[in-house]
């Protein structure tokens, strides 16, 4: 197999890595259970699966008669699999109340990973655009969401002590490690 076509995957990777990271800092800056390091390797992992499948499409060890053929899109459902286990880690419901906190990490974990699997196809403007239009989900509607009232800025103080409590294991349900 030639190397040169590693190194692309490699090197997608690297840049699903930096794409995922501008979320997680995002996140980090928020004091959210999953941040920096979290979204970057969740990005980076979705981009080398996804890498290395389209690899293995055009290795001709697969290409026997009788070997199965290979489906693209069942890597994508793989790496979406994986990663709902990792957001729904960070997913937290207080005990005798009905607040839910992490749902949004979660989905920020899920978009990192489609953004991975973007630069692991090679649709790197994809996988910026995607990127932007996350974090201007992430950032801008929060500030137009306190703008216009719908979300008073006490609850969403109290989300960012929620999300500190379940990042130190100081919640009440807690029982995550630090990332």
């Amino acid at each position: 197999m030639d190397w040169s076509e590693q190194l692309w995957v490699v090197g997608g990777a690297a840049y699903a890595m930096l794409l995922g990271g501008a979320i997680g800092f995002e996140r980090e800056l928020k004091n959210r259970p999953a941040g920096f390091r979290t979204h970057m390797l969740v990005a980076g992992a979705s981009s080398l699966l996804i890498g290395m499948g389209l690899l293995a499409l055009n290795d001709p060890r697969f290409r026997m008669p009788f070997l199965i053929n290979m489906d693209p899109m069942r890597l994508v459902e793989a790496v979406i699999a994986g990663v709902s286990f990792i957001g729904a880690g960070t997913i937290f419901a207080w005990r005798g109340g009905r607040d839910i906190a992490g749902i949004t990490t979660a989905a920020s974990l899920l978009m990192a990973a489609v953004i991975g699997a973007c630069a692991g196809l090679r649709y790197h403007v994809l996988a910026l655009a995607a990127t932007a239009l996350t974090l201007l989900v992430l950032v801008a509607l929060k500030r137009a969401e306190r703008g216009l009232g719908l979300k008073p800025k006490a609850e969403s103080e109290s989300e960012s002590k929620a999300g500190s409590e379940s990042r130190s294991g100081a919640g009440p349900d807690s029982t995550s490690d630090r990332r």
